[in-house]
């Protein structure tokens, strides 16, 4: 294991939120070394979500000051006690959805919704109740379990992915959510078919990537909603048959058109939103689902008329991470790429350095970017 050259801790380079509705700081913090089942990996790249954006925003709950972040990928520079199948020099991916394996969510195949992993996300600390961030000796919390802002970060092993080496790490790092949350709820929470036909609400980083899950599963039609024209054209390039501009157009009424009053098989919703979540659901054909896989705020609620659930057996579900079990389904969907089935590489579409985090955000907010990542 590294020695951390005698110190209780090393610097690391990272990209700090210390109060909501506030611009990340970028600091040097300390970090401490790994204790017993942990990874020190040294990111290499880092994805840019809009769920981090949210919480520095004040929308989404998380324990502040933190290092933000949960996309990345890099190499594993140091290892603690116990630690078995990782070993440093691997290149790895950060999982955001820590599972223990033995519950019965993970014998299911639900590693997401696992007790376990929630727990360390929700309080911002490891599981012996620690941070291994301080910054000017006080605690920094760390991100759902990653926070892949920081030139290094410390994570269990159980939350850890060996991947080839020859997959490049800006790639990498947008497998870890964008990817294999929208290819992912189109394998794991929808039965699409060639038959299908599929409406996608947001076409960003993770709707672009329930397009290419539509593709592969051979859907027949895929409508793109979004309010950026330059969206929408980025989702053409990656399989939708139809462009909705939701900003001067009803979408629910021009998919009517579209399918002759019938409806789509499957809608959907990579926002978050009520009103997209309420869209998405009026848009439905008998039979069919809405999959919500955009991250809401902590107020968002939806009201939906009862009768098209019954009469018309209409479904609403939600989908985290792609209600996939990640090591298998990554390992798959690098397998995809590697085959030149699924497109990455269209997909990163900006690099920044770390000290222009914010200006990312504000490219991604204002539809200038798809998917951008931070380059250490």
């Amino acid at each position: 294991m590294k020695s951390w050259d005698g110190e209780a801790s090393m610097k690391s380079r990272a990209a700090v939120l210390f109060e909501p509705n506030t611009k990340l700081e970028i600091c040097d913090v300390d970090l401490s070394e790994p204790k017993p089942g942990e990874v020190c990996i040294q990111l290499k790249a880092a994805g840019v979500c809009h769920t981090d954006y949210s919480v520095m925003k004040g929308l989404l709950n998380a324990p502040l000051p933190a290092i933000l972040g949960h996309e990345g990928a890099g190499i594993v520079v140091a290892i603690g006690e116990g630690v078995s199948n990782i070993k440093v020099g691997d290149h790895v991916i950060p999982l955001w959805r820590l599972s223990c394996g033995e519950c019965e969510l993970c014998k299911k195949r639900r590693p997401a919704l696992c007790p376990v992993g929630s727990e360390i996300r929700s309080s911002g600390r490891m599981s012996d109740g620690q941070s291994r961030f301080r910054f000017k000796e006080k605690e920094i919390f760390h991100f759902a379990g990653v926070s892949s802002f920081s030139n290094f970060t410390v994570i269990p092993e159980g939350a850890v992915l060996k991947i080839p080496k020859d997959i490049p790490f800006e790639l990498a790092a947008l497998i870890g959510c964008s990817v294999i949350t929208g290819v992912g709820s189109v394998m794991n929470a929808a039965d699409v078919s060639s038959d299908s036909s599929i409406a996608v609400f947001g076409a960003g980083g993770v709707g672009v990537n329930v397009i290419q899950g539509a593709v592969l599963a051979g859907a027949k039609e895929i409508i793109a909603i979004d309010q950026f024209d330059s969206r929408l054209e980025q989702a053409k390039a990656f399989g939708a048959t139809k462009l909705i501009n939701s900003k001067i157009n009803d979408p629910v009424s021009i998919i009517r058109e579209i399918t002759d009053q019938r409806g789509v098989d499957f809608a959907f919703e990579a926002v978050g939103l009520s009103v997209t979540i309420q869209q998405a659901f009026d848009s439905l054909a008998k039979t069919g689902k809405t999959i919500v896989i955009g991250i809401p705020s902590n107020d968002t609620h939806i009201s939906i008329s009862a009768v098209p659930l019954v009469f018309e057996e209409r479904t609403i579900t939600g989908s985290l991470y792609g209600s996939a079990a990640p090591k298998l389904d990554i390992p798959n969907m690098i397998k995809l790429y590697e085959d030149g089935k699924l497109n990455l590489d269209s997909l990163l579409t900006d690099r920044y350095p770390l000290e222009e985090i914010n200006e990312a955000y504000d490219a991604m907010i204002k539809g200038k970017s798809l998917r951008s990542v931070i380059v250490f």
